[in-house]
């Protein structure tokens, strides 16, 4: 098909579908907002989002990845994990307030819960258990963050978020999908708009409030933009790490009491701060893929659909100095070697055989009481291909936690890599979220300031009710 340009004019132009671009378009429409919305999204609508990778076996490496684009974004489409605690998310409340930010939290959850949200919500109650486990993590040197999470689940996210997608459809919002924003277009530090591209060839989106919500998956592509126009920023930070796979009777405790554990240290020789991030009790660890056929790792939670494992996050946050402001470009080239290493496939190791300083190999696997719930992991040695500094100091960090859960580091205990987080630089703006170039704001985990499915959400209610009081 020939490409051709075309031009279309909107009062809202919105720059991804995940939670934050999509409690924007909800935050507008509850105040009785009349201005037209389009949200650009690169991935397809939510009731077309499954992964080939469960019917054949393998990952097919779709372009873009089904499991990080598409409405809903890829949190929600992982586990659909909501933190109910303002300690959890990242660092919004600095920006907007501890107080007000817990407040919207309480509002975005009965949203949720509008929408067909399960009720329930882990980790409350159990106070003696959580003393407990507070107790020994202490012991350890670690931090215990109790959070309260309400679990959608995979499964049960997809038909939570189709609820959302009609609602906003009905509503009038125009969602542009498999469609891909190329340009922010900013002249004279003033944005008018986007440049878009899909299939049908390139179109000029002219919009009077334009707003990034790309999420991690956009991270590299908006740190362009912020240094192409001049978008005031400063260097963040990038987690670099693996995903721990245990048997559910080594965390069985915790699952039950507290159902996320989320334990933080900074151990040594290096004191960088290391944590547990997103555990999925009975889950699965899966792999996504980014640009370029970067392939990582995460992990899944259903409702329903229970393994005999438990999975969990361990990520080393590592902040860089002048000279060096690309952290984003940090992880990508440390998970493209692990990648290398694993011939393309997420790389499985032992951690005895960390400890002992040899590979695992896939017979090992076999003999173990730990199955890979990713089937075509690779067996092999992480640490061939990990940095010294976060490599040590994960080291340390299970062997810490493994004081608050016995049996966390032991020899079969599971490590998948690469497990890395984009996230994007730091976008400067103020507590309106406006930056330094007019009718331009970024939101989410894109900007910097949350790390999350509700902080995003959080994020794009505020900035819909914020474009509407105006």
């Amino acid at each position: 098909m020939a490409d051709t340009t075309t031009t279309i004019r909107t009062d809202v132009a919105i720059v991804g579908a995940g939670p934050a671009g999509i409690f924007t378009a909800l935050g507008l429409i509850g105040k009785g907002d009349t201005r037209s919305i389009t949200i650009v999204e690169k991935g397809l609508p939510v009731e077309k989002r499954s992964c080939p990778k469960a019917k054949v076996g393998h990952c097919i490496h779709c372009q873009p990845c089904r499991i990080t684009t598409g409405f809903s974004g890829a949190g929600a489409f992982s586990d659909g994990k909501l933190s109910l605690s303002r300690e959890v998310g990242g660092d919004l409340p600095e920006l907007i307030g501890h107080q007000f930010a817990q407040d919207t939290i309480d509002r975005v959850d009965q949203m949720y819960l509008d929408f067909g949200a399960d009720p329930h919500v882990e980790g409350l109650g159990h106070a003696d258990e959580v003393a407990e486990i507070r107790r020994r993590a202490i012991s350890a040197g670690l931090k215990l963050v109790d959070c309260p999470i309400r679990h959608l689940g995979t499964e049960k996210a997809q038909e939570l978020y189709a609820r959302i997608e009609k609602h906003l459809l009905d509503a009038g919002v125009n969602i542009l999908f498999e469609t891909e924003c190329e340009e922010v277009v900013i002249e004279d530090g003033v944005c008018s708009g986007l440049v878009v591209r899909n299939r049908d060839g390139e179109t000029r989106v002219v919009a009077g409030e334009t707003i990034v919500a790309t999420g991690r998956r956009g991270a590299s592509w908006f740190d362009s933009m912020c240094e192409e126009h001049g978008i005031g920023h400063v260097a963040g930070p990038v987690d670099v790490g693996v995903r721990v796979e245990v048997r559910n009777e080594v965390m069985e405790r915790v699952n039950d009491v507290l159902y996320e554990s989320k334990l933080i240290g900074y151990p040594n020789p290096y004191k960088n701060k290391v944590r547990t991030f997103c555990q999925n009790p009975g889950g699965f660890v899966s792999q996504e893929n980014y640009d370029g056929g970067l392939a990582v790792v995460n992990g899944h939670s259903y409702k329903d659909r229970k393994s005999p494992n438990t999975n969990v996050a361990v990520l080393c946050t590592l902040n860089f100095k002048h000279p060096f402001n690309q952290p984003i470009a940090y992880a990508q080239r440390v998970s493209e070697l692990i990648n290398m290493l694993g011939a393309g496939h997420i790389l499985v190791q032992r951690f005895g055989d960390i400890l002992d300083g040899k590979r695992t190999w896939p017979k090992e696997l076999a003999q173990s009481n730990v199955v890979p719930t990713l089937p075509d992991a690779e067996a092999g040695d992480i640490t061939a291909a990990m940095p010294m500094r976060p490599m040590v100091e994960i080291i340390e960090f299970i062997k810490a936690v493994d004081r608050v859960v016995p049996g966390f580091a032991s020899y079969e205990t599971l490590l998948y890599a690469p497990e890395v987080k984009f996230y994007s630089n730091r976008v400067q703006m103020d507590e309106n979220f406006d930056t330094n170039v007019q009718h331009l704001h970024c939101l989410g985990d894109s900007s910097g300031w949350t790390r999350g499915l509700m902080m995003a959400s959080v994020m794009g209610l505020l900035m819909g009710e914020k474009l509407a009081d105006r």
